[in-house]
């Protein structure tokens, strides 16, 4: 053997495809034993039995071959290298922050925080969860509201969220929403483009004029910035009070850091607080991606978008945490959910409330005080006086001069901020230093030392102004400050979570694949995360060829023409998708059509975001083999033909199975006008075989966080771009700080016309229909090149949570198109493998003509349900006894468990997943012959803890039974934290802050 290596070629010995076989878990003799249980002959012939020939993509993905992980890094370092990362002063929501060394290496860096899903099996998410809580309880004591949610995306949408928030539960009957016209402008924008689909009317003005405006146009709402993006603070609760007696809603965009020392949203009067908690120890990232804090008044919880994290008990009286309240809201409420927002960014609000818990109050208040000393230093020395600020503020430098003085900062190693040619604005941070002040009083021609000018103790914020409630009063802010506290802390958390480095997670619509290290390691590089994305562009080269890199490759997969990042969640791609299909639709004149047309098992998020975008949701019936009705398809389209604007489809179907019509299906919605948006859910089982563009879709959000290896962080970050075809390219999402637009693709020609029933003259989805304006032209318009020539942006950063890109750009590179595509083969394979192992236990629902599913496959538990009372859910909480997470529970079929067991998971462990779900069928037998009640059973009993086998031991089943199942279970044992938890008592007893200490 020895001697054979000595005679392979270079090319062999090199084995460049080496991260291939790291990547899929099978390897050639696991497949060979695969393929024979499920009764093929070859992987060839699976495949063939499984996609149609129809669509099958017939020569290899237009894309390199593989790369070692070796020498992906240095590829990426080379172009990470060519970002000129300069000390930001630029401010607008981004701020320069010190990531705690214990917060980054330990949760960040750390995959048993990264790699976990969404807590929905809360007894397994115990750890995440009381870190959202902490995350919770900081955001409720610094904006002085009732309660919180776990996070949204970036500040601007939810800011965005707030305004259709204040539309549920305003008393008012108008149709107006005023925008303090000092918010960043990125938020701005954001709402200017959600407005326009429900129709809203947008009023810009300076919040002293807010009174006489609700008086004239009698508002629903209000959106007031504090600090505003000027950097002036001052008093809101006249305004406020004056705009609630009239019956609007008030939502205050506020910044976490300014309010340890300011006087709080809440104390105010405001019913809504938002703003993003980057600045608490998450990079720039050049967009992101960041938490958002969300908060509001109790009485209004119900009416609040995204996720909570509530306090309730388990089985044992135990205290115990859980989503509460919304927590499947889309899947059961659909077009008339709150919002289409179905998570959060749950490992950036991990950072940031562990930032508090590592600073406390008093950490706290120093650093904030620090910023603002400095600033208060800088400004004086300058010549500013007599304003109101916490660490931003404007200063004139003469006309003309701007220019030269961005420019000598520049040449400095600094970034200010262009307002205007005879202004500059300064934003003091964490990262700012007594060094900086003294070098930015040099650039501005000022020699005073630093300790002079701090001799006056100067403060720019008036005593009415400063905070006097106290803040982070519960013990968990004030214990652990040590590194060994904080270790031990995150580390215990850590133990209470099931997350992918312990186990599978079998999640079917969730594609758990592996998140490799080589792909994680470039997220930490300074090169990406300390770049501000409004940074000038010419500093950003790095960033701009990874960004046109990744847009390559992915359009080489999915056959599209053109690709958007701008989407920071697959959500957020939804939503962008048939934003830019109604702005094609009203640019051609046919704003109008306003059908969306959706299978009925289609999921929540679908109706969800057709709503927001102003379409009438009409379902589409599916047949007894779970396919859409294809009669139906065409007698609903041909009703609807005069108003059919699109279809929202997901491929392979919601139930995993590949569809034969589907380009029958496509082309009935062409024929009668509207446009096919592909939901990507389901792009794991495309890739290298077939392509949504070729099959007719025009338009498809591609979830980087499940297809390409981006980790779903506990429940957040994610990347949802958009790819679509040249006619719809023109009108994806722009920004107001780019002097270019998004795409290279050709803009329209024609003005973008108003979507037909919205509003009047003023409505804020009115944009000018002038040409693009280039070079100077753009520098004297106060929102620069604004929305990529007319199109409002849909997120607050230009490309979204942009330093996250390079995982999915390391995945593809490492794995080349043979790699892909060979991934999505095996993720075939595992599919069919787990159906053909478990359906003698569990029927397997749906499978295509030919007996085979698709990448994840649905086990039917209905029918045991029927005959012994044993749910879906027992079945979940069951598995974690055997150190598994439950596939998907009752969707899309109620009654039901949908695994996916991605490419990732290796023979061994599908066999592991496999005996414990047989092991649980032997269980339910013993239920069925009536050797146990159901009530006294494992199942209804699990999750089992610790505690459970500790003392007396009364169950019918023993000890060894309960907690070591099966013989390997003991070798890595998962004990669940808490017992089962009652969901209905944390909704009936809402409490959704750190637990009371006794």
């Amino acid at each position: 053997m020895h001697a054979e290596n000595l005679s392979l070629p270079l090319t062999t010995l090199e084995h460049r495809d080496e991260f291939i076989g790291r990547h899929i878990g099978p390897d050639e003799h696991a497949m060979g034993g695969m393929l024979a249980s499920i009764g093929t002959a070859s992987l060839g012939t699976l495949i063939a039995e499984t996609v149609p020939a129809t669509i099958r993509l017939q020569r290899p993905l237009d894309l390199p071959g593989p790369v070692p992980e070796h020498a992906a890094l240095a590829a990426l370092k080379a172009i990470a290298a060519k970002n000129v990362v300069k000390k930001s002063l630029i401010g607008q929501g981004y701020y320069g922050t010190h990531t705690p060394p214990v917060i980054l290496r330990n949760l960040f860096e750390n995959p048993g925080w990264y790699t976990a899903y969404t807590p929905y099996q809360a007894e397994i998410a115990q750890g995440r969860l009381e870190a959202l809580l902490n995350y919770q309880q900081m955001v409720v004591d610094l904006t002085g509201l009732g309660i919180a949610n776990a996070s949204l995306l970036d500040e601007a949408t939810a800011a965005a969220e707030a305004m259709t928030m204040a539309r549920r539960i305003s008393k008012s009957k108008g149709n107006v929403f005023f925008v303090d016209e000092a918010a960043f402008p990125q938020t701005i924008d954001v709402i200017r483009t959600r407005a326009a689909w429900f129709g809203f009317d947008v009023v810009l003005g300076r919040p002293e004029e807010a009174t006489s405006l609700a008086n004239e146009h009698e508002l629903f709402g209000a959106l007031l910035q504090y600090p505003n993006a000027r950097g002036e603070i001052a008093d809101l609760t006249a305004t406020i009070a004056a705009i609630k007696g009239r019956g609007g809603v008030v939502a205050v965009a506020s910044d976490l850091m300014a309010l340890v020392l300011l006087k709080s949203p809440g104390e105010m009067g405001a019913d809504i607080a938002l703003g993003s908690s980057q600045r608490f120890g998450v990079p720039m990232g050049f967009g992101g991606p960041h938490a958002a804090f969300f908060a509001t008044r109790e009485a209004h919880v119900r009416s609040m978008p995204g996720r909570i994290i509530g306090v309730s008990k388990d089985a044992r009286g135990k205290t115990a945490y859980r989503m509460a309240l919304q927590t499947r809201e889309q899947h059961i409420r659909r077009e008339k959910a709150n919002s289409n927002i179905c998570t959060s960014q749950v490992l950036l609000a991990n950072m940031a409330g562990m930032y508090a818990v590592w600073h406390g109050p008093e950490g706290l208040r120093r650093i904030a005080g620090r910023i603002h000393r400095l600033a208060a230093l800088l400004a004086g020395a300058l010549g500013v006086s007599g304003r109101c600020f916490f660490d931003s503020f404007e200063l004139k430098v003469g006309a003309g001069e701007t220019a030269n003085y961005m420019k000598a900062a520049s040449d400095a190693g600094y970034n200010l901020r262009r307002v205007d040619d005879g202004t500059i604005a300064i934003s003091v941070d964490e990262t700012t230093t007594r060094e900086d002040v003294a070098a930015l009083l040099n650039i501005f021609g000022k020699s005073t030392p630093v300790e002079a000018l701090d001799a006056a103790r100067p403060c720019a914020i008036p005593a009415s102004l400063q905070r006097r409630e106290s803040i982070l009063s519960h013990p968990v802010f004030n214990t652990h400050h040590t590194e060994h506290g904080m270790l031990r802390y995150l580390k215990r958390l850590q133990n209470r979570d099931l997350a992918l480095d312990h186990a599978m997670i079998p999640l079917g619509s969730c594609t758990m694949k592996l998140n490799a290290a080589a792909e994680m390691i470039p997220v930490s590089w300074p090169e990406f995360g300390q770049m501000h994305p409004f940074a000038p562009l010419d500093q950003a080269q790095g960033y701009r060829e990874l960004i046109t890199g990744l847009e390559d490759q992915l359009k080489a997969i999915t056959g599209f023409d053109a690709v958007c990042m701008q989407p920071n969640s697959g959500a957020q791609g939804e939503y962008t998708g048939l934003v830019a299909i109604r702005r094609y639709q009203a640019a051609n004149g046919q704003g109008s059509r306003n059908i969306c047309l959706i299978p009925k098992s289609a999921h929540g998020t679908n109706p969800a975001t057709a709503q927001m975008c102003g379409l009438d949701v009409v379902a589409v019936a599916c047949d007894d083999s779970g396919n859409v009705d294809v009669e139906d398809l065409k007698a609903k389209a041909a009703q609807h033909a005069a108003n059919l604007s699109c279809l929202m489809i997901t491929y392979p179907s919601t139930h995993g199975v590949f569809e034969e019509s589907i380009r029958d299906i496509c082309t009935i919605v062409h024929a009668h006008g509207g446009q096919v948006y592909m939901d990507g859910a389901n792009l794991n089982a495309q890739v290298g075989l077939c392509r949504p563009a070729d099959i007719g879709a025009d338009v498809s959000h591609i979830n980087l966080h499940k297809t390409f290896a981006i980790p779903h962080g506990g429940g957040g970050p994610g990347m949802g771009p958009i790819g679509l075809k040249a006619h719809l390219a023109p009108y994806v999402p722009g920004h107001f700080s780019l002097p270019i637009p998004l795409l290279t693709a050709a803009r329209p020609t024609a003005g973008f016309a108003q979507p037909a029933g919205c509003g009047g003259a003023t409505h804020a989805s009115q944009i000018p229909a002038s040409p693009p304006l280039k070079g100077e032209e753009l520098d004297s318009l106060p929102f620069k090149g604004r929305a990529g020539e007319g199109m409002g942006s849909v997120s607050a950063a230009p490309w979204g949570s942009a330093s996250i890109l390079p995982i999915s750009w390391m995945y593809i590179t490492m794995m080349g198109g043979t790699g892909l595509t060979r991934a999505t083969e095996i993720a075939i394979l595992n599919a069919n493998y787990v159906a053909a192992k478990l359906k003698d236990h569990y029927p397997v629902l749906y499978t295509g003509s030919q007996g085979r599913v698709a990448h994840e496959c649905i086990l039917d538990v209905r029918a045991i349900k029927a005959a012994t009372g044993v749910a879906e859910i027992d079945i979940a909480k069951r598995l974690m006894d055997y150190g598994f997470h439950a596939p998907t529970v009752s969707f899309p079929v109620a009654g039901t468990l949908m695994v996916e067991p991605t490419e990732s998971e290796d023979k061994a462990e599908l066999d592991r997943f496999c005996a414990a779900m047989i092991g649980i069928r032997d269980e339910i037998r013993r239920i069925e012959n009536g050797e146990w009640t159901l009530e006294a059973s494992p199942l209804k009993q699990a999750p089992h803890t610790e505690a459970d086998v500790m003392g007396d031991w009364t169950r019918p089943y023993s000890r060894e039974q309960a907690v070591f199942p099966l013989p390997w279970v003991a070798e890595n044992k998962f004990w669940p934290y808490v017992n089962r938890i009652d969901d209905v008592y944390g909704d009936r007893n809402l409490f959704c802050g750190c637990s009371p200490t006794p």
